[in-house]
């Protein structure tokens, strides 16, 4: 009796203590929500092409414009000192709406929008050479596609400054404290990025991110400053309409290559930090590749190793490999014909072939986005067609950026 008592009193213990299990577990919600990246300008050391004019960063305030892709109900801002030669200290920044309308620039902020920033609760922030950092999150809930108004203090900034010279959108730079300035009538407008690496939201749960690999093609050369006309940003806005809840990171660097240095680091050097470390990634896109192959003509003048079009997939490889160890899906898209400029000479065709029919039949990627098939000229094969050229039959320009993204398949973006 003893026993049997002994063992009732044990189930009933059991039962309990799962019946509580159950009950905390039902009590314990997922969480609704997750941080996802919505803007990113990848990093590289500003030079000469993208120094700040008068009265550049000695004692002045630096309001950038951002278009997001991704809403969400907080935000929250990384700053780069990554190329910097001595620390970087911000005395203070701040966010606001913009008050840009359409492609014309404004440095005005919408009013009763403006937050100050802070940093680990402070509202400065001292960034050693080479790193970066992330500002404490803000409550201030953004819509898909908004434009944020990003104003930096700035006071003794490094020599070398972290940048992003292709812009395509309109900064301002003001005398002393205008922070919290409802606009800023006399500031020198500017046409790059500095500082300002990245925006994060706080999204639904379902919500995620794509990264875009890529050249001055993906950087948008010949898109419309302020018009917001990137491949990647009609991309956004297609995933939009179909109700995805994506973000599109645009990681271009015009001039940028695989294999080699040249504008910024080569793309396997900045994998990591452009790519592999952004908020909320799910999927990378890479459409990179065009310059190795046209230097490579020239690999002998300028004293560098050509790159073939096996140096060039095995680069691939490494780049699926590494993004595969992070969970991630890649997908591969073909390079677009240039040919009608000097610098994709003819000679350069046959490798521009050789690697296409590799990442289209390989099967390394894990999908394949066509965009040569898209833009190709079947009157004119090698070349762009007419209405996707944005005038120097290399760039497609604002009606080629957009047949693009309409070149790419969503359901992509359902995987």
């Amino acid at each position: 009796m003893r026993f049997r008592s002994l063992f009732l009193a044990g189930v009933l213990l059991a039962s309990t203590s799962a019946f509580g299990v159950a009950q905390a577990a039902n009590a314990i919600q997922p969480d609704a929500t997750k941080w996802v990246g919505s803007w990113m300008a990848s990093a590289l050391a500003g030079g000469a092409d993208s120094a700040p004019p008068a009265p550049a960063f000695t004692d002045a305030t630096l309001r950038q414009v951002v278009h997001l892709t991704l809403g969400g109900a907080r935000v929250r801002f990384r700053l780069s000192n990554a190329f910097g030669t001595a620390p970087l200290t911000i005395p203070g920044a701040h966010v606001a709406l913009s008050a840009k309308e359409g492609k014309t620039p404004s440095a005005a902020i919408r009013a009763g929008s403006d937050h100050a920033l802070t940093f680990n609760s402070q509202p400065s922030v001292t960034i050693p050479a080479g790193g970066m950092v992330w500002s404490d999150p803000v409550d201030m809930a953004v819509p898909d596609m908004a434009d944020l108004a990003v104003s930096l203090r700035l006071k003794d900034v490094p020599a070398t400054v972290t940048a992003h010279p292709g812009s395509r959108a309109t900064s301002y730079i003001a005398t002393g404290d205008a922070l919290a300035a409802a606009d800023l009538p006399g500031a020198v407008p500017v046409t790059h990025w500095y500082i300002l690496t990245g925006v994060d939201v706080q999204a639904p749960a379902a919500a995620n991110a794509v990264v875009v690999l890529g050249d001055s093609i993906t950087d948008g050369r010949d898109s419309t400053t302020d018009g917001n006309g990137r491949w990647t940003d009609a991309l956004a806005r297609n995933l939009l309409r179909g109700k995805s809840p994506v973000g599109v990171l645009n990681a271009g660097i015009g001039g940028n290559r695989l294999l080699l240095d040249g504008i910024g680091p080569r793309a396997l050097d900045r994998l990591d930090r452009d790519v592999l470390d952004q908020t909320g990634v799910r999927w990378v896109i890479v459409l990179e590749g065009i310059n190795d192959l046209a230097t490579a003509l020239k690999a002998e003048e300028r004293k560098e190793v050509a790159a073939t079009p096996d140096a060039i997939i095995a680069a691939y490889r490494q780049i699926i490999a590494r993004a595969h160890a992070r969970g991630l899906l890649v997908y591969g898209s073909t390079i677009l014909p240039c040919q009608g400029i000097g610098y994709c000479a003819p000679a350069m065709e046959p490798n521009r072939q050789k690697v296409n029919a590799w990442i289209r039949g390989s099967g390394a990627f894990d999908a394949v986005i066509d965009l040569d098939r898209t833009l190709e000229d079947p009157k004119n094969p090698g070349h762009l067609l007419p209405e996707a050229d944005g005038g120097d039959h290399l760039h497609p320009g604002d009606t080629g950026y957009r047949l693009m993204a309409e070149g790419t398949d969503l359901a992509l973006f359902a995987r």
